[in-house]
């Protein structure tokens, strides 16, 4: 089992900045990618960004430009650096795993909620 804990969600007024960060602990070897999902009230959750182990990255189309991930390997913890935050932002945040070679696995962190007021 892996376990995600999340930090760094909040309030904050619109054009400021938030980082995220998630630590995976348990079985963390062969992890392929991490990242962040992120679900507003009513919608659908949404790709926010992923990094994998060799540090490609890929962006939901409305965060680019304005949010950026990066991964600790040691520490087995990616962050998401949030900047000019718009009130469309607001959503919980969830952080992901995958993990695994031929079977592959994910997981999901609790979330964490990041507001953004007009």
């Amino acid at each position: 089992q892996v376990q995600l804990v999340e930090s760094g969600g909040g309030l904050v007024q619109a054009g400021g900045s938030l980082r995220l960060s998630c630590a995976a602990s348990g079985m963390t070897s062969n992890i392929n990618r991490m990242g962040w999902y992120r679900q507003a009230p009513g919608k659908q959750r949404e790709l926010v960004a992923v990094i994998s182990g060799g540090g490609s990255t890929n962006y939901g189309d409305s965060v680019k430009g304005r949010f950026t991930i990066s991964r600790d390997n040691a520490k087995n913890t990616v962050y998401l650096q949030m900047n000019s935050l718009r009130p469309e932002d607001t959503a919980v945040y969830y952080c992901y795993l995958r993990r695994g070679d031929v079977t592959k696995y994910d997981y999901w962190g609790q979330g964490t909620q990041v507001t953004v007021s007009s």
